[in-house]
């Protein structure tokens, strides 16, 4: 029997990678957790910028595979455990959708909300990544008002991204709260793998503040 490689994963609390640790939570996958204290830099030091020079989480290694940035984290994990159910396989029609909601979060949504939130102009329709706020959150509302999910009926990987990042934008407020949109995140954070990181990260960021109040 050929043993699979073991998966190390890069991750801090309440950050981007939390929702890598709800995927890995519902596909069943084993995997060590290397944790980084932010509040303490630990993701600046030369150690971790080994791993990923942006000095961001998540990041996962597996066997010789080095995987950084959060959407291909997602895809490689999703697609190395196919029993899960939880991508669309190369000859389904619904990669295509997949895909490219697993793409439009980093490309279109993450900097319309965040130029929004800085008041910055996204520049020339032309020269845009996302062309506007408005067009972005319509889309994304828009594919989510037939529901439960991005693929309809289907839950996927996509979901777990979608519901971490829409929860977090809306609780902090760079996102408007929208009836097809809230009630989509409640949906996705119910799930039991939702509960269990919520609790473990919670538990996480306690004791990284207490460390940090500690060496005040």
């Amino acid at each position: 029997m050929t043993l699979t490689p073991e998966i190390a994963f890069y991750h801090a609390p309440n950050t981007r990678s939390t929702g890598v640790r709800v995927l890995l939570e519902e596909l069943g996958a084993p995997h060590r957790l290397h944790v980084l204290n932010m509040r303490a830099g630990e993701h600046l030091g030369d150690a971790y910028r080994a791993i990923n020079p942006m000095a961001k989480v998540p990041a996962i290694r597996h066997g010789e595979a080095l995987v950084t940035e959060q959407a291909a984290v997602y895809l490689y994990l999703a697609d190395l455990f196919p029993e899960a159910g939880l991508a669309p396989a190369l000859t389904d029609p619904a990669r295509g959708t997949y895909l490219r909601w697993m793409v439009f979060y980093g490309s279109c949504f993450e900097p319309a909300v965040i130029d929004r939130h800085l008041k910055c102009e996204p520049g020339p329709r032309a020269m845009s990544a996302y062309a506007d706020y408005d067009s972005v959150i319509a889309r994304i509302t828009e594919a989510l008002k037939p529901g439960p999910y991005l693929l309809g009926e289907r839950f996927s990987a996509a979901d777990i991204l979608w519901g971490s990042a829409l929860g977090w934008t809306m609780g902090f407020g760079l996102v408007a709260p929208d009836p097809v949109l809230s009630a989509y995140v409640a949906r996705v954070r119910g799930r039991p793998a939702f509960q269990t990181v919520a609790a473990a990260d919670a538990k996480l960021a306690q004791e990284h503040e207490a460390a940090a109040a500690g060496a005040a």
